[in-house]
Order: structure tokens, then sequence, then C-alpha cells
């Protein structure tokens, strides 16, 4: 693994660590029932049609599948700082908000058990050994890494009774993110659920937990200003135009599933008409989690790595552009603008 792969991954890590904090047992009684069918429907959906529809592109084009696992994965993250800027400039409120806050934080969760498993799969598609195996290795790494980020989330426990200070709070969660990244890569586990078990476990027995999240919110815009300077870095412009068709599918089939997910799920759970109708339109916007797929894609697939990462850089330029219109345009009829 190159520095770039490391640095790429500590700041995903920092996302993924961010996000646990949305996993307490009172937030998830709160969330209830809608909640949990909604983001299992919409991030599912998404994962399975621009799975199933890159597939069907990739035997057209006579090009072997695997990367079509790896952009399913991708396809089910959400960009949650996008739609959370959205709502606090325009000061939305109202049961379409809540919903969106809470399925917002639990997306990226999904998408990152679906790509352990899509890049587990593409990696066995291409050396051409598809058998239990590979499932059970896919298993491993997901609860092998939610383990690693509980003992490490126990660890940090028990020193986080002799922090006096915010700083030595941000030295030692800082401190602890890169200990689980380094420990995953060398594991070979996903640095990205290590990490959101890591927040997940700080988040649940710490009684003062907000301090450590609040406390690297405030640096952490530094850390992503340099992830995006090294996806930047890393985006073959020259690809660009061969990712047309390609893009093109990706864009409109993860918007599809994202949209006819959030009717099923609200549908399901009887949730309040206003969120199946509106809540997807907050959804389409996509940054972070897909790009560290993207990134993690390009380092492992030296071939079709580079189309990988280009389709999702490029894709996430647009949805960047358009996605937080569509958020408010979704808020504005739903009447919570």
């Amino acid at each position: 693994m190159g520095s770039s792969d490391f640095i790429s991954n500590f700041v995903l890590g920092v996302i993924a660590f961010s996000l646990g904090a949305y996993f307490t047992m009172g937030n998830l009684r709160t969330a209830g029932k809608p909640v949990i069918w909604v983001s299992v429907l919409e991030a599912g959906l998404a994962w399975m049609t621009v799975t199933t529809i890159m597939i069907v592109y990739c035997i057209g084009r006579h090009i072997p599948i695997h990367p079509a696992f790896v952009l399913g994965a991708a396809a089910s993250a959400t960009a949650p700082a996008a739609t959370v800027m959205v709502m606090r400039e325009y000061r939305a409120s109202g049961p379409v908000t809540n919903m969106l806050l809470r399925v917002v934080a639990i997306d990226d969760a999904w998408c990152l058990i679906f790509s352990a498993l899509g890049i587990t799969t593409a990696s066995a598609l291409a050396i051409g050994d598809f058998n239990l195996t590979v499932l059970f290795k896919a298993l491993f790494e997901i609860f092998g890494a939610l383990l690693l980020g509980g003992i490490l989330g126990l660890g940090l426990y028990v020193l986080a009774r002799f922090i006096n200070t915010t700083e030595e709070v941000l030295i030692i969660t800082v401190g602890f993110i890169l200990l689980a990244v380094g420990l995953s890569m060398k594991l070979r586990l996903s640095p990205l659920l290590t990490n959101i078990a890591l927040g997940l476990v700080i988040a649940n027995i710490v009684s003062e937990s907000e301090l450590f999240f609040e406390t690297l919110r405030n640096v952490d815009m530094i850390f992503f200003l340099g992830f995006f300077v090294l996806v930047g870095a890393n985006l073959e412009l020259n690809l660009i135009p061969k990712v047309g068709i390609i893009g093109l599918l990706y864009i409109v089939f993860r918007v599809i599933g994202k949209f006819i997910g959030v009717k099923l799920g609200a549908w399901i759970s009887k949730a309040d008409p206003k969120v199946g109708r509106y809540l997807a339109w907050g959804l389409v916007p996509q940054a972070g989690v897909a790009l560290g797929v993207a990134l993690s894609a390009k380092s492992l697939y030296p071939v079709y790595g580079e189309m990988i990462f280009t389709t999702i850089a490029a894709t996430t330029i647009i949805y960047e552009l358009v996605g937080p219109l569509c958020t408010k345009y979704g808020l504005q009829k739903a009447g919570e603008i």
C-alpha cells in the first residue's frame, strides 16, 4: 500500500468514526422501523440496480464483469455533508428532514458493508476463483473489522478516564483512528468498518461521547481538503470521455434504485406519506465514501481500476453540483423549508 492509500483510508476513517455517533441505542429507538426499512431498501436497491445494469453493460462490451460489483457497491452511498448543509442553510424541519438526517447517517454504513462484499467478489472474479471461500472471506472482513473496532473502542474508553483537556481528546481520538486504519490494512480488513465500530462503541459506552465527535468536527475539514486534493491528483482526465455511457448508466440507475427503495421502504413501514414522495431527492448527492471505494478499487485492479475510479469521480462531480438542488427541491415540496 502506498502513502496515498493510507491517507485516503485515514480520512475515510475519520468520516466512518463520525458516523458511529448516530448509532446510539437512543437514536435507534427514536428512529424506529421506518428508518431501518427505508435505509436498507434505498441503499440495497441502488446497489442491486447498478450492479445488474453494469453486468449487462460489461457483457455487451465483452469485458470482465468484476468492475460491476464495485460500481454497484459505491452506488449505495450518499453525501451526508452536502445534504446537511442544505438543511442548515434553509433551516428545514419536519418529518422528511428528520428522516433524511437519520437515513444519510446509516446510508454510508450500508455502503461499507456492500463494498466489502463487492470488492471481495470482484477480486475473486478477477483471478477466476469464485467459490464459498470468497463469501467467507467477505464475511470475515466485515465481522473481523467490527470486532477489531469494538476492541479498540474499549481501549479508548479505558484511556478516556485519564483525559483532562480537549487537546488530549483530539490527540487520542486521531491516534486511535490512525491505529484502526493501520491495523485494518495490515490484517486486510475494512478500515471504514473498523472505524465505524470504534465510533459506535464510544457513542454508546462513554458518558460524554459527544466531546469526542465535536472535537473531531472542529478540525475534520482540513482532513477532507487533503482527501479531495488526493482524489483530484488521481483523476485521469483523459479517461473521462471514455466513461460517457457507463457514467450515464451509473447516474440514472443509482437514482432509480434510490427512489424505488424509498417509496417501497416508506410503504412497508407505514411512514409519513411525505417521506415516500420527497425523501429520495435528498439522497442524490454522493461523495466521500463512494470515492473511498473507488480509490480502493484503483489500487486493487490495475487494468479496470482506472475505469472504476474515473467513473465514480466524474459522476461525483455531477452529483455534487446537482444533488444540493435536488435536496432543496424535495424539502421545498415537502413544505419543510
